[in-house]
């Protein structure tokens, strides 16, 4: 009976050592975005940086598998169209209170 090979180790995961500084700006942008819609911390950091890999392919830095990728914006601009939904599918009444307060809000705090 030949011998099992053994299952290599899970290569090391959270290390964002071959990220730029735009692309880790860009992460945390994203994450809180998704905070502000209520996702979990958790998991509005998962999404964030999955974004970011769609987006740029990996870490750019050297060593990093995005490294000579073009960055594809597609993703990011997904995100901002799914935002207006929730608010098409509210009554006509509702939107229109809704952007007389905030209308009433930026006036009250330009002056």
């Amino acid at each position: 009976m030949p011998a099992r090979k053994k299952a290599a180790a899970p290569a090391g995961r959270g290390s964002k050592a071959k990220y730029t500084d735009k692309q880790k700006r860009q992460a945390e942008h994203i994450e809180k975005g998704y905070e502000e819609r209520g996702v979990t911390e958790d998991e509005a950091e998962a999404r964030a940086w999955a974004t970011v890999n769609k987006m740029t392919g990996g870490g750019k830095k050297p060593g990093g598998s995005g490294v000579g990728k073009k960055v594809n914006k597609a993703p990011a601009r997904k995100g901002g169209r799914k935002g207006g939904a929730a608010s098409a599918a509210r009554p006509k009444a509702a939107r229109k209170a809704s952007a007389k307060k905030a209308a009433a809000t930026r006036k009250r705090r330009r002056s």
